[in-house]
């Protein structure tokens, strides 16, 4: 059994950018996986009005992911794993290579909550506690700011804790570890996108906003860069702009820019003019079209389509493809009854021959404001 969660004081450990190798490498979500993680939905207020139609979605992913790859289903207790199972026999998923756990959550957004799974020295499993606050802006959170701990403990591997890394004053000789206590890092997973060979997308919207839903106030590029590198092997890190209309989450990557290949970007496009979201997609492609990868080398950019605008309630939701998920047999994608589900489908069954590529019909899935991505996080080999 692993030890408890802990800051990541470890030997050697190194604030580094440029610098020495780091301690971990997060894989790309390509890579081959033991398992899938997500929550079994359980708060109504994420979808009111819709939510009875929530599990038979989940079950739809479930189903796919546990073709190809151990299931493992949060759940809040031994009533809700009763709730699950009646609902995952209904829609035929065998059980086999599915696993429930009795723990408490908030809110079903495992991207966001759950560990990081990364690559430690010698190739061991390591999970990446970063703290969670709820996107910093909603007051329901700790349960789910517990969950990575109780992911690693299950699974008796290294729990770390990242924290603002101290940084070497230029010229002089790296500072001794402090012993002052240390400021814990907030991170969602979908804020952040690797291609598993040192390079990252994120948005300045979401990890650098000193106003509007503050992850770490006071805490500027620098120190993000040298935590990234430290923590997730990232010796590259790609800054676009703006996330998409009606993402409350303040600019998520997962909705706007996705690695497809270690040197190649699927990028959200937007092409009605009077979109709101046309103007920073267009931003946010132009930055990719200009930038070098993880090698120095162009970057290889492949358009993905946005639907139509998905409103309800007179309300604008984050509908988005990129909001796909890489299972070990399946591409599940989000559809939204839209002509262009067929276009995005397509571009990314050409990207992936090897893979099903699914459509999830998530036009109510999107209205708790997520999709597939966000509910679901991989467990590398």
């Amino acid at each position: 059994m692993a030890a408890p969660c802990s800051f990541a004081s470890l030997p050697g450990a190194r604030p580094s950018l440029p610098g020495p190798e780091p301690d971990f490498r997060m894989p790309a979500e390509w890579e081959p996986h033991a398992a899938t993680w997500l929550a079994w939905p359980h708060n109504r207020s994420d979808w009111p009005g819709k939510f009875p139609s929530i599990p038979w979605v989940y079950a739809e992913i479930v189903r796919q992911i546990s073709a190809g790859e151990r299931v493992h289903i949060v759940v809040n207790d031994r009533a809700d794993e009763q709730k699950a199972r009646a609902v995952l026999s209904r829609a035929h998923v065998s059980g086999g290579n599915v696993h429930f756990h009795h723990w408490r959550t908030d809110r079903g957004w495992t991207r966001d909550s759950g560990a990081i799974f990364v690559r430690g020295r010698h190739n061991v499993p390591v999970a990446l506690d970063w703290k969670f606050n709820a996107w910093a802006k909603y007051g329901d959170w700790r349960h789910d700011d517990k969950l990575a701990a109780r992911m690693a403990r299950y699974l008796g591997i290294q729990c770390v804790q990242p924290v603002v890394p101290e940084l070497p004053v230029i010229g002089r000789r790296p500072k001794a570890p402090s012993s002052k206590a240390k400021q814990r890092l907030v991170l969602e997973g979908g804020s952040i996108e690797v291609n598993g060979r040192g390079a990252m997308l994120t948005t300045a919207e979401c990890l650098l906003s000193q106003e509007v839903q503050a992850r770490n106030p006071g805490v500027g590029r620098e120190p993000l860069e040298a935590a990234f590198r430290r923590y997730l092997g990232v010796k590259k890190v790609i800054w676009l702009e703006r996330g998409i209309a009606g993402d409350d989450t303040h600019g998520h990557i997962d909705d706007i820019a996705r690695f497809v290949a270690p040197d190649t970007v699927v990028a959200a496009v937007e092409d009605d003019a009077n979109d709101p979201n046309y103007e920073p997609l267009r931003q946010n492609l132009e930055t990719l079209r200009h930038t070098a990868g993880h090698d120095g080398r162009s970057l290889r950019v492949i358009e993905l389509p946005m639907p139509a605008p998905v409103l309800f309630r007179g309300q604008r939701l984050p509908a988005s493809y990129a909001n796909f998920y890489l299972a070990n047999a399946a591409v599940l994608v989000p559809t939204f009854d839209d002509p262009n589900d067929r276009v995005a489908l397509n571009v990314l069954a050409g990207l992936f021959p090897a893979r099903r590529v699914v459509g999830i019909a998530s036009r109510d899935l999107i209205w708790g404001l997520g999709a597939i991505h966000c509910m679901t996080q991989q467990q590398p080999l």
